[in-house]
């Protein structure tokens, strides 16, 4: 590989989500306050003979090969958008980590992290705003997962305003390894005008992060629960697990709790992972606003 030739797509966290609205082709109108974690899938790229995509990984079997895949989509952008720059082939590895349709934007992260590192790799002249304009053609999540850094989306996910200062937080991921439809999620809800986010304060730390939070909500948590029983299951086991709150992340089935300490973290995962083995169990931090964006590269 070459020094730049991998790179985490991190998790995606819908802290809070608020639907404020419905415009006429269908798209909601959101609200929501999004943070990244340490952790996720991994993508790899290095020069072929050929063009090649292949996926390792404990959930590699859910994630589709053909056109449905985000990270081949992205490749094939980035060589219509650019022709010739974009023209030598690539080998590209997806490890899969987290699970498929979980609510945690696996797919718009591997998307992001297949047009940051594909753009690297090519040495293609883009800057933020085309990469952005990009991304937004494969998904609204794409673009608040190309800036992997906490923020609050609007609009259909493609107004984003990065804060300037935001904690990082101790999290536990549960899922129970039921994939959920987020379309089936939104038809589902019965309420399309919401109440905005609440006016963001200064947050110093996990503790004000929480108060703040509990002021918020996510709206599709209920419908989610309708079609999922068992997100029920994942909120009641992070809060006896010691969580300071739990809350469904995105359009589910992914719950997270925020604990006071990593080591809180780590012990919680520990009881949840040998309490109920048949879930995705993960312990993980969200990565602060103040920390610098090294677009997650490894060596």
């Amino acid at each position: 590989m070459s020094p730049h030739g991998s790179m985490i797509a991190p998790a995606k966290v819908n802290l809070a989500l608020h639907v404020v609205g419905r415009r006429a082709d269908g798209f909601h109108l959101l609200d929501t306050l999004v943070a990244f974690t340490g952790d996720g899938d991994l993508l790899e790229v290095e020069d072929g003979a050929e063009d090649d995509f292949f996926v390792s990984g404990h959930y590699a079997a859910h994630v589709p090969i053909g056109s449905g895949n985000l990270v081949t989509r992205a490749r094939d952008l980035l060589r219509e958008t650019f022709g010739g720059d974009a023209r030598a082939p690539v080998r590209l590895h997806l490890e899969k980590n987290l699970p498929v349709a979980s609510g945690v934007g696996g797919g718009s992260a591997d998307a992001a992290a297949a047009l940051r590192l594909l753009a690297r790799h090519w040495d293609l002249a883009i800057n933020e705003t085309d990469l952005i304009r990009l991304g937004l053609r494969l998904g609204a999540d794409v673009p608040m997962c190309l800036a992997s850094k906490p923020l609050i989306a609007r609009g259909i996910g493609e107004a984003l305003e990065t804060l300037p200062a935001f904690p990082a937080l101790p999290l536990v991921l549960v899922n129970p390894n039921i994939p959920l439809s987020t379309p089936e999620v939104f038809s589902a809800l019965e309420r399309r005008d919401n109440a905005p986010l609440p006016a963001l304060e200064d947050l110093p730390d996990a503790a004000s992060a929480v108060r703040w939070l509990d002021g918020a909500r996510n709206d599709l948590e209920m419908p989610a629960r309708r079609l999922v029983p068992q997100i029920e299951d994942g909120l009641g086991a992070l809060r006896r697990a010691g969580a300071l709150t739990a809350r469904m992340s995105g359009s589910g089935a992914t719950c997270f709790g925020i604990f006071s300490s990593a080591d809180a973290a780590a012990r919680a995962r520990r009881a949840l992972a040998c309490e109920h083995p048949e879930w995705f169990v993960l312990e993980t931090e969200t990565l602060a606003a103040e920390q610098p964006d090294a677009d997650h590269a490894h060596p």
